[in-house]
């Protein structure tokens, strides 16, 4: 049976190489640094819809990581109800949705109130509010008791399964989340983006519910970047990027919870998937700068709901070929209305015809200079 960090003498007392990492420590600090000054002068409904694409991410590809798929426009209307932000009509939102953005919302916007047992009870309860992870009834708001026995975290088909970890034993959880809390919670020794990847790394080792687990730690590393920047506003999703390098992160995990307490190699993908994560930042911020051209190049001109709705949809990603049909069924509307609102478009230069659109004609925004 394979030996786990939390079994090692001197658990949990990390350590790592400061010198190896200090570069690529102060590097990541002057990018996060530039890009929350830059996020920061923004106008308040450009930085408002930055923050709004980066959280609806996060949320999204946090659950993601896990083979959960959210609906975009439920997490995206949960998220704008929340901070109060107008953006039209809002989709309602199922239950499963509003729980996981309330966590991460809590997370991020309340960063600087202490960090609980009951906090991430309540967090866990928000994730599981039917008190069944699928089909599969667990224990929802407490911790996990291992009745039907150790909690593994497995992959392959049934009779090939591979243990990738084995969480320490139930009995030791009272113990281990108290020192976890307290060590959070202190006064920090090192700098606050280090602390993000340290409680990542602990919480998940520690693996306390039966579910979960990945999404609570990625909102407590989520919760200590906002208290290292002292701002409840994200411009970054560490999930988005840790959802693109899935493997790598999976891998990363497993070796170090095997490993030793010498942690440095988990710092160092950390800080890379950091610095990866604010690459992403900037296409937001190129989104966000994109949209308000649009809107400034169309000024004055009048759009009826359905046309603004869809245009929003354009601007955002629209997943697939837009059709005449699409934009009746999203709209409800008839084929000829929805054929008036397009060709009205068309004449005014808002959208163009794509080519090469076969027997169904696909439409597009135009370009915007």
């Amino acid at each position: 049976m394979s030996s786990y960090i939390y079994d090692l003498a001197g658990w949990p007392r990390f350590h790592w190489d400061d010198t190896a990492l200090s570069g690529q420590l102060a590097s990541v600090r002057h990018r996060q640094g530039r890009l929350v000054g830059r996020m920061e002068a923004l106008g308040f409904q450009l930085r408002g819809e930055a923050v709004l694409q980066t959280l609806t991410e996060d949320v999204l590809k946090s659950s993601e990581i896990e083979g959960e798929t959210l609906d975009s426009e439920q997490v995206r209307s949960s998220i704008a109800r929340r901070l109060g932000m107008d953006i039209g009509a809002l989709a309602p939102a199922d239950r499963d949705v509003e729980g996981v953005v309330d966590m991460m919302l809590d997370a991020t916007q309340n960063y600087a109130e202490k960090l609980t047992r009951d906090r991430l009870f309540a967090w866990h309860a928000s994730l599981f509010p039917t008190g069944r992870s699928g089909m599969n009834k667990i224990i929802v708001g407490a911790w996990r008791d291992d009745k039907s026995g150790p909690m593994q975290v497995v992959s392959g088909p049934v009779g090939r399964e591979k243990v990738h970890y084995r969480a320490p034993p139930a009995e030791r959880l009272d113990r281990e989340i108290d020192a976890f809390l307290d060590w959070f919670e202190a006064k920090p020794d090192h700098d606050l983006v280090v602390k993000a990847a340290v409680a990542h790394l602990w919480l998940v080792t520690i693996h306390p519910f039966d579910d979960g687990n990945g999404r609570i730690a990625r909102a407590v590393a989520d919760m200590a970047l906002a208290r290292s920047e002292r701002s409840p506003q994200r411009f970054y999703s560490m999930s988005s990027q840790m959802r693109i390098e899935r493997g790598a992160y999976y891998d990363i995990l497993e070796h170090t919870q095997k490993g030793s307490l010498d942690i440095t190699a988990w710092l160092g993908w950390f800080l890379g998937c950091l610095d990866r994560a604010f690459d992403g930042a900037e296409a937001v911020l190129a989104k966000v700068l994109a949209e308000a051209r649009f809107w400034e190049k169309h000024a004055g001109h009048p759009f009826n709901d359905r046309q603004r709705d869809m245009i929003n949809r354009l601007l955002d990603g629209f997943a697939g070929k837009l059709t005449s049909g699409k934009w009746a069924r999203i709209e409800t509307c008839s084929p000829d209305t929805a054929l008036r609102d397009i060709n009205d478009l068309l004449e005014r230069g808002v959208l163009a015809k794509e080519p090469g659109s076969g027997r169904s004609t696909n439409y597009a925004l135009a370009e915007i200079d």
